[in-house]
């Protein structure tokens, strides 16, 4: 379940980064396009910029609209989880800041972020909603639902036919 946590914050959180990275577009006949973006300053190997609150807002806000239209949350919890999700995002970008050398150390401060965040929505949904956002996180992640289902038998065992 934590894997789950840190996958959903971490694609979360990436999706601005991944934006950011550098674009190079070429025609077919291999000269590069008039649009074509130079590297950002942290793809050239500088150091990594602090995120402003106000982008670490935005992502709080756009995955609390997601959940509520998702999940039919009613105004009061909509602004609970606004609370808890802008808590997540801002925990786990101020330890991507503080620990981005130490990949070990950042991994257990986004799983105990993961965590808190999950028992904290787990307060504020029904078992219904949270039941459902627990499935449509596994379906994001591409995770099974069911233990040791996988996509293919294990070699020599057969078919799960």
């Amino acid at each position: 379940m934590k894997r789950f946590l840190v996958l959903a914050l971490l694609a979360a959180l990436a999706a601005p980064a991944a934006r950011a990275q550098a674009v190079s577009k070429t025609k077919a006949d291999g000269h590069p396009t008039a649009n074509t973006r130079s590297p950002t300053p942290t793809a050239q190997g500088a150091p990594a910029v602090s995120p402003t609150p106000a982008s670490t807002e935005a992502r709080a806000n756009a995955l609390t609209t997601n959940m509520q239209q998702n999940l039919g949350l009613s105004p009061q919890q909509t602004e609970k989880v606004r609370a808890i999700n802008q808590r997540g995002v801002a925990a786990v970008e101020s330890a991507r800041t503080r620990y981005r050398t130490d990949p070990r150390k950042l991994k257990g401060i986004i799983d105990g972020v993961g965590q808190s965040r999950l028992e904290a929505l787990k307060d504020v949904l029904t078992p219904a909603q949270f039941d459902k956002y627990q499935r449509k996180r596994e379906e994001k992640m591409g995770v099974p639902s069911a233990p040791g289902v996988q996509g293919n038998a294990a070699p020599g065992l057969g078919s799960n036919e």
